[in-house]
């Protein structure tokens, strides 16, 4: 396959797109807690670059920068969740929360507010808020890790890449119930997701968008993501 795409060795491939390896390695270190080193995103992320080497198809129709782009950066979650970091009590709690909000939401008929959902969970702004704080700072979002198994394990983050027959017609169904269920939104969530995602700004640029404090970015994105998770349960 190297030979499909004029390469006459690995060491090649890897120098020219070491690169773009570094650049989705340090994106995603942003979003991970400070014990997350950096070399081993970036190691995972060759080896997810060498892969996409050896699959790539450009009779598909897509570059070879975006098909690798897109297996470097599933070689480096895969990393990510074999060495998770996040205690027990977090996916608990962020489990508690997404619950919450389903019931609130259900009965209310419309977007729960946080002192609505902290007081259906029997607790203060300022626990609900460190709740927020620690599942953001826990874990890589993701929008696949809104459909999960129920269990406390770290498997409940990500969803395999490879589909089970059938699964790319079920992925299809449960793409476009989620982009219903993030139009469906409050506006800031809505805005904080769509920075982040698609323009791709970490959460200090945000907050110096939206006039607030990097910390009120990491919880109002956490709880977009608790409210897509407590919105999307029967898609588990």
């Amino acid at each position: 396959m190297y030979n499909q795409l004029d390469y006459t060795s690995s060491e090649d491939l890897i120098e020219q797109y070491a690169p773009l390896v570094k650049r989705i390695a340090y994106h995603l270190l942003a979003r991970l807690p400070a014990s997350v080193v950096l070399e081993d995103l970036i190691q995972a992320g060759m080896i997810g670059l060498l892969e996409a080497a050896g699959k790539y198809n450009p009779g598909k129709g897509a570059s070879f920068e975006t098909y690798a782009g897109i297996r470097i950066r599933g070689a480096i979650i895969d990393e990510v969740r074999r060495g998770d970091w996040t205690p027990r009590s977090v996916h608990r709690n962020s489990r508690r929360v997404a619950d919450a909000i389903h019931q609130l939401e259900a009965r209310l008929g419309r977007d729960a507010s946080d002192a609505e959902v902290a007081a259906e969970l029997g607790i203060g702004m300022d626990e609900y808020h460190s709740l927020l704080q620690d599942a953001m700072e826990s874990r890589l979002f993701s929008f696949e890790e809104l459909v999960n198994p129920d269990d406390d394990g770290a498997g409940e983050q990500f969803v395999s890449e490879t589909p089970e027959p059938g699964g790319e017609v079920e992925q299809g169904a449960f793409t476009a119930a989620l982009a219903r269920a993030i139009e469906g939104l409050p506006e800031r969530e809505r805005l904080v997701l769509s920075l982040y995602y698609d323009e791709q700004l970490n959460l200090k640029e945000i907050g110096q968008v939206l006039g607030v404090s990097e910390s009120r970015i990491s919880q109002i994105h956490s709880q977009a993501a608790h409210r897509l998770r407590a919105r999307l349960r029967d898609w588990r």
